[in-house]
Parts: structure tokens; sequence; C-alpha cells
């Protein structure tokens, strides 16, 4: 039985081991080591992680945070995701409230107390969905902001208790937009109207001109993650 010690020191040694490895061979790995107890995290902006990820698992699990306050442009893409790539499951995770309830007890926590807001639809709802995972893969790169400057390839992820691996971490920009016209890769529309990072509808703005892409979260206040990533 392969315990979280052992998970922990897998991670730092892969962390080392792929440090320069390209998407492909992060995914392979991937597959090769957790086979079907990984899954891949998607905020539906864009396909490409999902393309990549089906190169080496066709049949991955496709993590969703259904939070109630996307935009319908989102909700389109996931279920046009789930058409294109056939063998894939997208898993919706949600709250423990529907926004409904949620509103009815606390009011709108978006505008009030957005971290708390975060924490009951987006961190929690993720921390319940990876406890039945060894590892999950996600799309955070250096380039999208400051704050994910040094992200490596694989790591421990010491908030959910699993391994990590973010494997296209060191695209620039034009790596990314390249495969997404090279491939047909589906994207979000909001995108093509100048929202380069998207969350939910009531925190998601669009960037100002020059400014890094997910500045447009939660735009004017302090507040830059989720909690998801740090």
């Amino acid at each position: 039985m392969t315990t979280t010690a052992d998970y922990k020191t897998l991670a730092e040694h892969a962390s080392a081991e792929l440090a320069d490895a390209t998407a492909a061979e992060a995914l392979e790995w991937t597959a090769r080591t957790f086979g079907d107890g990984f899954i891949v995290a998607s905020n539906m902006q864009d396909a490409v992680l999902i393309d990549l990820a089906v190169r080496a698992k066709p049949d991955v699990d496709v993590l969703f945070l259904e939070t109630g306050y996307h935009f319908a442009e989102t909700i389109g893409t996931r279920d046009a995701v789930a058409l294109t790539y056939p063998d894939i499951r997208i898993v919706n995770a949600e709250a423990e409230q529907s926004v409904a309830d949620q509103e009815a007890e606390f009011g709108l926590l978006n505008r009030t107390d957005p971290n708390r807001c975060c924490f009951l639809r987006k961190v929690v709802p993720l921390r319940n969905t990876l406890a039945k995972y060894d590892a999950w893969v996600t799309g955070v790169r250096r380039v999208d902001a400051p704050t994910r400057a040094n992200t490596p390839i694989v790591q421990w992820d010491e908030r959910n208790g699993l391994v990590k691996i973010n494997p296209i971490a060191p695209w620039t920009d034009e790596e990314f937009n390249d495969y997404i016209a090279t491939n047909g890769i589906l994207e979000n529309p909001l995108v093509s109207e100048g929202y380069l990072s998207i969350g939910c509808a009531p925190c998601t703005a669009k960037p100002l001109p020059g400014s890094d892409p997910r500045s447009g979260r939660w735009a004017g206040q302090a507040k830059t993650e989720c909690g998801l990533h740090g």
C-alpha cells in the first residue's frame, strides 16, 4: 500500500527528474505512475490541458468546479468539451449549499467576503473531490501572474495531500496560443472578447491593456488567488 509519505517522496524525486520535461512527457509519466488515480482540473477557459491529457489517457477524469456563479459561456464550453472528448468523465465538484441557500444565509459573499465565498464554493469542493485521488493535473503557468512564477512541473500539494502536476508550467503565451491554433482547440468565447482569466462571473472583469491576465480577477481588491493554488 502506497502511503502519503511515499507519494510525497515520489513528488520530490519527480520534481527534479521532470524539471525540464515537455507537457507530453509529464502527462505520460502521470498516466504511467497513477493510472486511474489522477484527475485533470479545468476551469473551461479552453481545452488545452484536456487535449494534452487525453493523448496520455483517453478516458481521463476532468474536474470542473461548478460554483453556480459561472458565465453561461463557461458552462457551454464544458458541455462542448464533453462532446468533443467522449471518453473523458467530467466530475462536477459542487458546494454543499446551493447558491440560493448560501445567499439566503450569508448574503452576497462574493461582494462582502470573497475569500469565504471561494472557500465554500471552490476550496472545500476541490478538497473533497481530490480526496478520492492520488494526484491532480493543473493548467497553472508561470506567466499567469507573479505569484506563479516559480511553479514546478511536479510538486507535493501539502494543502490537499497529493501529488500535483503542472505540465504546461513553462509555456509562454506564444506557445500556448500556438497549440490552440495548430490543434483547433476549443476555447471559451469570452477569451476573444478580452477575458484572459475566467472565473466566476461576479468576480471576473477584462484586464487592463498590458496588465497580467489574472488582474481582471477580483479587480480592485487585494485578493489575487481563490485558494486553490496558493
